[in-house]
């Protein structure tokens, strides 16, 4: 079982009537007003039941024509704000070799077309970068029971944090994600805001229990 929480800057659910004059609501939205962040867990796990996590040391860039590994200014500043989120929950960074009990991916996710459904697990069917291998459990898979629909020429951020320390019938299941859309969330002036826009809405996600 998991549950959903969505934060819209922008309330679009309002009944309004315009004139041949009047502005269109959406075009007149800032970036902020644009963006969504949604966070999916796992209502089944104790999250201070781990104490250290590892994550990667560079992001994954799927796109409709290829997938790739990279290392901008932007990507640094994702790992670097998305790793301290999570030291200031409680939990201790490690490196990958010494067997942490979360493993924390990353995405930029770039689809120029509708109707692409992106899965958590998506790269192990692509062979991408990020596959249980890298975190040292080759032959396994990863699982989590949703998707996210991107819409048309959309970029997004993804961020997953899979549990390491509890493998289960050689698939690695992810316990919690944070999906950022719309627009700017490429734009390294807006990393902070939304990283900690996420952890916002995430209070379960720490070390202790207080």
């Amino acid at each position: 079982m998991k549950r959903v929480m969505l934060v819209m800057c922008a309330a679009l659910g309002v009944t309004m009537s315009f004139s041949s004059c009047s502005k269109d609501p959406l075009k007149d939205m800032t970036e902020e007003e644009s963006r969504i962040y949604v966070t999916n867990y796992d209502d089944s796990v104790n999250f201070s039941s781990y104490k250290t996590f590892s994550i990667v040391d560079s992001v994954a860039v799927a796109t409709n024509t290829n997938e790739r590994r990279a290392l901008t200014d932007y990507d640094k500043k994702l790992i670097a704000d998305v790793a301290a989120s999570l030291e200031a929950r409680g939990y201790t960074r490690v490196e990958r070799a010494a067997k942490p009990d979360l493993a924390v991916n990353l995405t930029r996710i770039d689809n120029t077309y509708s109707a692409i459904y992106y899965d958590p697990g998506y790269w192990t069917g692509i062979g991408g970068y990020y596959d249980p291998f890298y975190w040292g459990y080759p032959g396994y898979g990863y699982y989590w029971p949703s998707y996210y629909q991107v819409y048309q020429q959309e970029r997004a951020v993804s961020i997953d944090v899979v549990d390491l320390k509890n493998p289960r019938n050689n698939q690695l299941v992810a316990v919690w994600n944070a999906m950022l859309r719309g627009s700017g969330v490429w734009n390294i002036n807006n990393v902070d805001s939304m990283v900690s826009a996420v952890f916002a809405q995430s209070t379960y996600l720490k070390a202790n229990n207080q």
